[in-house]
């Protein structure tokens, strides 16, 4: 019962920090922006390989867009408003290199969330994860592009 309590307070402050303001240059109008959290020291996941999948006609996955977390564990500027059309993605985490670069051996290769953009309308996606070396969990917050 204790570990309940524990996820469902790590999840109410990661979506508490999803909702914070970004972090860093003013890159808030990015289309696309992911944040990683690490559980296990409670800070963010610095230096996450991160890639962007774009789902094909031929249901194939191209890839997209690729980066590392900065120092607040986020990804700005993966794609622009033009590029980010409707479709199917997939953000991939590489979670193995990440524990493995601190010494900890993982269960996951990777974290992802599979997803629909832009079927509504242009928004803007801030897709959210919360690691640790046998879990992660994902949250996504959708809003209106503000000009």
């Amino acid at each position: 019962m204790a570990s309940h309590r524990l996820l469902l307070l790590c999840l109410a402050g990661l979506v508490f920090v999803s909702e914070a303001g970004t972090v860093g240059t003013g890159e808030s109008k990015c289309p696309l922006m992911i944040k990683v959290l690490d559980a296990v020291q409670g800070s963010p996941a610095v230096n996450v390989p991160v890639r962007v999948f774009k789902k094909a006609a031929d249901q194939t996955w191209e890839l997209f867009a690729d980066g590392k977390t900065s120092e607040f564990g986020e990804l700005h500027g993966l794609t622009t408003d033009e590029k980010f059309v409707e479709g199917v993605y997939k953000v991939e985490l590489d979670t193995k290199s990440y524990w493995k670069e601190i010494g900890i051996s993982p269960f996951h290769e990777y974290a992802e969330a599979v997803f629909t953009a832009n079927d509504s309308g242009h928004r803007h996606y801030t897709i959210t994860a919360l690691l640790s070396p046998y879990s992660y969990s994902t949250t996504a917050i959708v809003s209106n592009p503000s000009h």
